[in-house]
């Protein structure tokens, strides 16, 4: 009987593939219903649930998962060699499962209408647009920069302990529910992961348990990376699956923020978007924008990269590969790169508007 139940577990895995592959050509029907119906309930729920504890439940999951996994495969290993279809049967039966509660619990939102279009929002823009934008965003950032530092030499260090900051991100989201209501964040559940040194050198930053909707980050990032970081992972917890609508949102509340260095920490990260694209354009016009940027935010721009560059080990590009197959398999078909596509939805976004 336990077997016929995992063969019907491990069949399974097919007509929910289809069914997924179905409802990724109804964006529509999966805004209405699942991201702005089921989703927030459910979600809601797991954060009420695991919100409160100061730990984060879902890494303890991960490494009771990662223990389990290699005790099977050892307790098993004569087993993997003499009977190959029922450990085939009991693997994919498992997988099964995983997948139902990955995209139960989080994953369609991969499918969901465009951020752009919920917002009116063009999905190109123009050069033009675009050193637009950049040169109103170097001058702000440069403002706020000297508002904190006086002296533009001198690089912003933030005044709060990692687990202050933590604290202090969701203020942003109470500020932009005013400008869209839908982006209200109520209960919190963020944390420093357990695997902050691993994830490091796996070469990231955060992310979302999609099991536990708890909000992960890498408790090792320079500071002056929390505020955006922070707001990034509540983007996705609030069921924005894309990274760069994430990343625009995450900005977004950044800016928003009361306090001036979560402003700070949002302007100079879509600054240095917007700069990136500038460079992948023109690399002299690049240099003519960049010189006109505060030397301070410059040294908080080589801060973050001198900090990963200390953590390369040589199998982070393979997990780097592996994320963004994860990410092209979600309907993001630029992969990792399709963090950069922020640019457009910052550009057309702050083209309109004052900054």
């Amino acid at each position: 009987m336990l077997k016929n139940k995992k063969t019907i577990l491990a069949l399974s895995l097919i007509p929910q593939y289809f069914l997924i592959k179905l409802l990724s050509n109804y964006p529509e029907f999966v805004e209405e219903y699942y991201s702005n119906g089921f989703y927030q309930f459910i979600s809601k729920i797991f954060r009420y649930t695991l919100g409160w504890l100061p730990f984060s439940f879902g890494d303890l999951v991960y490494a009771f998962a990662i223990i389990y996994i290699i005790r099977w495969f050892y307790k098993n290993r004569k087993r993997l060699r003499q009977d190959t279809k029922n450990w085939f049967i009991d693997v994919t039966s498992a997988f099964s499962i995983i997948y139902f509660a990955f995209h139960l619990f989080w994953g369609l939102n991969y499918y969901r209408m465009p951020l752009h279009k919920n917002l009116n929002l063009n999905a190109d823009y123009t050069t033009e647009q675009l050193i637009f934008v950049t040169e109103k965003l170097i001058e702000q950032t440069n403002k706020i920069h000297l508002e904190i530092t006086n002296n533009d030499t001198l690089k912003v260090e933030i005044p709060f302990s990692k687990r202050d900051i933590l604290k202090l991100a969701p203020n942003g989201y109470d500020n932009l529910k005013e400008i869209f209501p839908h982006l209200e964040y109520h209960p919190k559940s963020i944390k420093k992961s357990l695997f902050s040194y691993p994830l490091t050198y796996m070469g990231f930053s955060g992310y979302l348990n999609p099991l536990t909707n708890e909000a992960q980050i890498d408790g090792l990032i320079p500071s002056y990376k929390f505020p955006t970081t922070s707001s990034h992972e509540i983007a996705h917890q609030l069921g924005y699956a894309a990274e760069n609508e994430a990343n625009f949102i995450g900005c977004l509340a950044a800016i928003n923020h009361d306090n001036i260095y979560f402003k700070y920490a949002g302007y100079a990260f879509a600054l240095r978007f917007c700069l990136n694209e500038i460079y992948n354009r023109d690399e002299c016009l690049f240099e003519d924008m960049v010189a006109d940027v505060n030397k301070g935010i410059k040294k908080n721009y080589e801060e973050v990269r001198l900090f990963w560059e200390t953590h390369q080990n040589p199998a982070e590009p393979y997990f780097k590969i592996f994320y963004s197959n994860f990410l092209k398999a979600n309907k993001q078909s630029k992969g990792m790169e399709s963090y950069s596509y922020v640019v457009a939805l910052l550009t057309n976004y702050f083209d309109e508007k004052s900054l």
